[in-house]
């Protein structure tokens, strides 16, 4: 559990406002709404995990945040101002807005050595007075020390861990403000997901980094986060502090995901083992998008499904929760479901709490 603060943050790094990304209908599948509606903030020097099972929506969100990804609609802003989908717009946005992919075999080419692979976003960007040094500095701030000892080396030639200290070196030597990292560790073995995620931490704390971190454990967010965005088929479903949403969850899918952690039992969880089928973004159900997986829905009578109205009444699209405490965006007037300060939307979240 980190202890960094945001309180008194006025603008925000990076904010999506009521963010829509639907694919084409495609193979006799219907559209795909991958990010249905999300409002979410990321503040200076915050890190923020956000969590949810593969199929959520969680890689699109950070895409299109990194502006690799366009939105249907919505809007997404850097420091408060919209961003312009045009050429020089992008342009410094992405510079500004590093995304760290999961796989760095996969973002790394096999025939460029470390030095290059580290170079290339500066050299793109006309950033090349100084590179040398740039390069070395970058390296350095990444962990690979002295990085003399790096610079000729190819990824073939590095641990996974290794490779993922080049691929933030990489976007270290750009000077952002913000980084997108999407499922950081998951590649990696256990003993260094640990140092990568300290790595996170140490850049919040020397640059003032601000971090999006992607992940579908829970666990994570205890040891990085300041904040926890909790996503499902396409909304975010709970947000709040780290210690609010692991230590008192209220979205019936966040205690699920919870109870399956190995801390789950020793805290009085038993393990909640999700019915139906993994969410589909072509078919996303009437009413509450979870009510068909639900446990607390599954546990209610027949007289309490029909009061609780969960497969049929409409849940309000969650606001950000970081000090509004309102529940925002498309739909907010067409149910009640939030508790706590907007922290979660569910019909049953009071009777489920």
């Amino acid at each position: 559990m980190t202890t960094g603060s945001t309180e008194g943050a006025a603008v925000p790094a990076l904010e999506v406002r009521d963010l829509h990304v639907t694919y084409p209908a495609r193979g006799g599948r219907g559209p795909a709404r991958a990010v249905d509606g999300v409002n979410l903030r990321l503040h200076e020097g915050e890190v923020l995990a956000l969590i949810g099972e593969s199929g959520c929506g969680k890689s699109t969100l950070a895409r299109a945040l990194t502006g690799l990804v366009r939105p249907t609609s919505g809007q997404v802003l850097r420091r408060g101002v919209p961003l312009r989908y045009t050429g020089a717009a992008m342009k410094a946005h992405r510079k500004d807005v590093q995304l760290v992919l999961q796989d760095p075999g996969g973002a790394l080419n096999p025939r460029q050595n470390v030095y290059g692979a580290v170079a290339e976003g500066p050299r793109l960007h006309r950033m090349t007075a100084g590179l040398d040094e740039r390069v070395h500095s970058a390296l350095s701030r990444a962990g690979l020390r002295p990085p003399q000892d790096y610079m000729s080396r190819f990824p073939h030639q590095m641990s996974g861990g290794q490779q993922q200290r080049v691929v933030i070196a990489g976007a270290l030597a750009l000077d952002p403000s913000v980084i997108v990292a999407d499922e950081p560790v998951a590649s990696l073995d256990a003993s260094v997901r640990g140092e990568i995620l300290r790595l996170l931490l140490d850049l919040r704390r020397d640059l003032g980094l601000s971090s999006l971190v992607v992940s579908h454990d829970l666990g994570l967010a205890w040891n990085i986060a300041d904040r926890v965005a909790v996503m499902y088929l396409g909304r975010v479903v709970e947000v709040g502090t780290v210690e609010e949403v692991l230590l008192d969850p209220q979205h019936p899918y966040t205690k699920a995901l919870l109870s399956v952690l190995p801390e789950g039992g020793a805290r009085g969880r038993r393990p909640v083992l999700l019915a139906g089928e993994p969410p589909d973004p072509t078919a996303v159900p009437g009413g509450c998008r979870f009510h068909p997986r639900c446990p607390a829905y599954a546990a209610l009578d027949a007289a309490g499904r029909t009061a609780a109205g969960c497969d049929r009444r409409s849940l309000p699209v969650l606001g950000d929760g970081a000090g509004d405490g309102a529940v925002e965006g498309a739909g907010a007037a067409q149910g009640s479901g939030a508790a706590k300060g907007g922290r979660a939307a569910c019909h049953l979240v009071e009777a489920t709490a």
